[in-house]
């Protein structure tokens, strides 16, 4: 997703790359619990996770916006 290997994340050495802290500032007020059902989760505009895996940030903050708004909701198929 960061286009960057386990040492350069754990080293902190992602100063070329503004992903990773402003996704993190991003979700820095959610609730973890209901923040890592809801990545796996198909919304209105499909998996949040895969939203991130693509590089779609701009997709996935407009999906993160929802979450925030309507919460994390279940419905049965």
């Amino acid at each position: 997703m960061l286009d960057a290997g386990p040492l350069e994340v754990v080293g902190g050495e992602l100063d070329h790359k503004p992903e990773l802290p402003i996704l993190l500032d991003l979700i820095a007020d959610l609730d973890e619990s209901g923040l890592r059902r809801w990545v796996r989760a198909d919304g209105p505009s499909g998996r949040p996770i895969d939203l991130l895996l693509t590089r779609d940030f701009a997709a996935f903050e407009n999906a993160l916006e929802v979450f925030r708004e309507r919460g994390f909701i279940i419905r049965k198929r």
